[in-house]
């Protein structure tokens, strides 16, 4: 699988691969930065930063592998659908969007 570090290109690049990215607040807990995978689904990208950064799967991922209540994953700006098996289809220029979902009121 090929994946590597992108600086962040601003407004309107689009990657030649699915792109995952990640929140301020994420990034304050773990050295993550913008990466391009050449995965097939939201959990084949989100393996190969685990393979580079293994402290931000027990962040993001529960015991079961399953996305924890309190992260959100979008790509494209919707909602992945399956938070249990991550099996939600990426192709080129999709951009995965990891945060810290908010709760409270």
């Amino acid at each position: 699988m090929a994946e590597r570090i992108v600086p962040d290109r601003g407004p309107g690049y689009r990657a030649s691969m699915p792109t995952l990215s990640f929140s301020k607040n994420i990034q304050t807990h773990v050295d993550v930065d913008r990466w391009e995978t050449d995965a097939a689904t939201v959990g084949e990208s989100l393996e190969s930063i685990f393979a580079r950064r293994p402290k931000l799967r027990g962040y993001l991922l529960d015991d079961r592998g399953a996305v924890r209540k309190h992260v959100a994953i979008f790509v494209n700006g919707t909602s992945i659908a399956d938070r249990e098996k991550l099996t939600d289809p990426v192709s080129t220029s999709d951009e995965i969007f990891v945060m810290q979902a908010l709760s409270g009121g």
